[in-house]
């Protein structure tokens, strides 16, 4: 069909090839810029990156002010520090990625059933790694990089935890608590008894809340400072469920901590052969 002659044309295509290029073009100054490790004027940074200077600076100037280029005096650039913070947070996860892998099959082998890593993302969890086979993906639906409201879900809730109350209450006027399913908790001051009892036990969990017909148990993972980085959870469908789990959970959680520089005092040590007893 031939479009009338009056049609406006679909600024969607022109668009997205706009931000395209635009994408592009601030890879390759900061490209260019890691290239050099000392300062470069914009019309040598401009020249290298093949763009014409009034481009280089206008792509520059709002990567300056998002903290990734650095403007120096005399008109100069250089990386700036938020790569170096972006870049430390990456190497940070990646790290826990691979100290809690083994950790994370052997709690799959030795109970059958789905194990999670979930890290915090704002108000919600993203699940960063899982170790799944046989039974356990029956039903189990937490994909690596799926994300999950923090109030719904066992790992969501031990962050909360962690929180004071007055930022608890701010989680809830922001969210409104919006349900996943009939049996997530909705009503604040059962949330605040539920987080309660999440700081007395270290162990959270989630019947049934974020879907309908699985069950989680979690545990929190420290680093070297004591800071909650991550949680371990383990998801079986609800005829399975045993609460007696939360045991082999919390000891693999606790050796995971331990494995990244983490030290709780007064805390004998679980040998390695007793983390997954009952």
């Amino acid at each position: 069909m031939i479009p009338h002659p009056s049609a406006a044309p679909d600024p969607a295509p022109v668009e997205a090839k706009s931000s395209i290029q635009v994408i592009d073009r601030l890879v390759t100054l900061l490209d260019v810029l890691a290239r050099h490790p000392d300062p470069l004027p914009l019309k040598a940074l401009a020249g290298e990156a093949g763009l014409h200077p009034s481009t280089a600076h206008r792509i520059l100037a709002a990567m300056t002010a998002a903290g990734f280029v650095e403007r120096l005096e005399g008109g100069t650039y250089r990386l700036g520090i938020r790569l170096l913070e972006l870049g430390a947070l990456v190497k940070a996860r990646l790290s826990l990625r691979d100290v809690a892998h083994p950790w994370l099959q052997r709690l799959h082998r030795a109970t059958g059933e789905s194990v999670n890593l979930g890290i915090r993302d704002g108000d919600h969890i993203v699940y960063i790694e899982r170790t799944s086979g046989g039974r356990s993906a029956v039903r189990v639906v937490h994909i690596v990089g799926s994300r999950a409201p923090l109030h719904t879900t066992a790992t969501g809730k031990l962050f909360l935890a962690e929180e004071p109350q007055a930022e608890v209450e701010r989680y809830i006027a922001r969210t409104g608590l919006p349900p996943m399913t009939p049996r997530s908790i909705t009503d604040p001051a059962r949330l605040h008894e539920e987080l309660a009892r999440v700081r007395r036990e270290g162990i959270a969990y989630d019947l049934d809340e974020q879907e309908v017909g699985v069950r989680c148990i979690a545990a929190g993972i420290r680093d070297e400072d004591g800071a909650l980085v991550a949680g371990l959870s383990l998801s079986t469908p609800a005829e399975r469920y045993d609460p007696a789990l939360a045991g082999p959970v919390k000891r693999t959680a606790d050796a995971i901590s331990r494995a990244l520089g983490h030290a709780p005092t007064g805390r004998a040590e679980t040998p390695a052969h007793e983390v997954f007893a009952p």
